[in-house]
């Protein structure tokens, strides 16, 4: 179930073919047909990376959009270039998180863009979501713009366990676009 957008193909993160992102990233390529950006890597073996999610990668075997989200694809080129997914299922109430990244190469081209509207739809589609969220460091930046572009309000700053202070965007779906 991958989605397509104008440029990009969001293709559904595999539990296998993150942990060979993260081990052995060649092994992406002969797992998926993929080739990882430079910087891929990262954004799956970083410092913020829980060991529980990690833990819990390891233990299931299909792709959950909703708990391992997508690899942004460059159709053009056939290279994975970011992630876009959700922090996990939407809660009781409808709500859930997105969060999207594009790696530094291929920045300010419109692709993140695209990769969140496309999370948008695919929350939408699916049923279960009323109202989607989103955190951003708590300055203006290239992501506060692309929120906004796309529907999302600034509603305040929270404190995240993680991150410390970040600004919290939310976009109710039940509304006309």
């Amino acid at each position: 179930m991958s989605l397509d957008t104008t440029r990009l193909t969001l293709v559904p993160c595999a539990p296998a073919h993150i942990l060979a992102l993260i081990e052995d990233p060649e092994r992406l390529a002969q797992l998926a047909g993929l080739r990882a950006a430079d910087g891929l890597r990262g954004f799956f073996a970083s410092q913020q990376v829980s060991p529980e999610w990690l833990a819990a990668l390891r233990r299931v075997t299909e792709p959950d959009p909703w708990h391992h989200g997508f690899f942004v694809v460059h159709r053009e080129s056939g290279m994975a270039i970011g992630s876009a997914g959700f922090t996990g299922p939407p809660d009781s109430s409808g709500t859930v998180e997105i969060a999207y990244a594009v790696v530094p190469s291929f920045e300010g081209r419109g692709y993140a863009t695209e990769a969140a509207v496309a999370l948008v739809q695919f929350a939408r589609s699916s049923g279960r979501v009323r109202h989607l969220r989103a955190h951003t460091l708590p300055v203006a930046n290239a992501s506060t713009r692309i929120l906004t572009k796309i529907g999302f309000h600034h509603t305040g700053t929270v404190d995240d366990p993680v991150d410390g202070p970040v600004w919290c965007w939310e976009r109710d779906l039940e509304k006309a676009d």
